[in-house]
């Protein structure tokens, strides 16, 4: 059988090809560190409030995207964030949360990207959006059992919303349909390898969020 009239879907080759960027992120000392349960509550606000910046480049930018042929089927209200977050961030650091706040210098360059692609580049929002929601959907679950042990938020509760996808009853049936939708995607190879490598560029920015992150929270010694 000729193996070319059954190219790769397009969901497996992106997967495939941030595999390694994916796993650098994963394993960040910060993202270490936290998933063990060895910083405090207060880093865990630090860093909601990084994905805050991040949240509102994508979902500021969505609106104007619901009509457009390649990112429109993507922009769901199922996935929005930014409201979780600010309740979130109202819990962890009090009614006043946006005093002051100022993104660290990687969450500002990582936030302009995903505006810019917003504005100019309906495919390579899809690589933020893919990179972003759908890791939320999954490894953030670890996350949120982690937050909900260490400092004990309520499950499910204030200061874990960001991670409750309220109306996504079947995670997995989501996955799922997701990935039929970038399967589907309104591309042609070329477009879609543009994809992919701002996929990689997205998990980079990310990585370099953590750094930062553990820049300001060392591991005691």
């Amino acid at each position: 059988m000729d193996a070319s009239a059954t190219p790769t879907p397009f969901s497996t080759l992106i997967r495939t090809a941030s595999h390694e960027q994916h796993t650098e992120a994963e394993s960040s000392s910060f993202m270490s560190d936290m998933l063990g349960g060895r910083l405090g509550v207060d880093a865990y606000a630090r860093y909601t409030e990084q994905l805050w910046f991040v949240y509102r480049a994508l979902e500021d930018g969505a609106e104007a995207l619901r009509e457009d042929p390649v990112a429109g089927p993507f922009i769901q209200p199922e996935l929005m964030r930014a409201a979780e977050l600010e309740r979130d961030l109202a819990h962890l650091r009090g009614a006043g949360w946006r005093d002051g706040l100022e993104p660290l210098p990687a969450t500002a360059a990582y936030a302009e990207r995903v505006a810019e692609c917003a504005r100019d580049w309906p495919a390579g929002y899809i690589a933020h959006h893919y990179t972003r929601y759908l890791g939320d959907l999954s490894g953030g679950q670890i996350i949120r059992g982690t937050a909900e042990k260490t400092w004990g938020f309520d499950r499910k509760g204030d200061g874990v919303r960001f991670y409750v996808f309220e109306g996504i009853s079947n995670p997995a049936a989501f996955k799922r349909e997701y990935r039929e939708l970038l399967d589907a995607v309104n591309a042609d190879d070329l477009e879609k390898q543009r994809i992919i490598d701002e996929c990689k560029r997205a998990f980079a920015l990310n990585t370099a969020v953590f750094r930062e992150l553990g820049e300001v929270f060392p591991m005691s010694a």
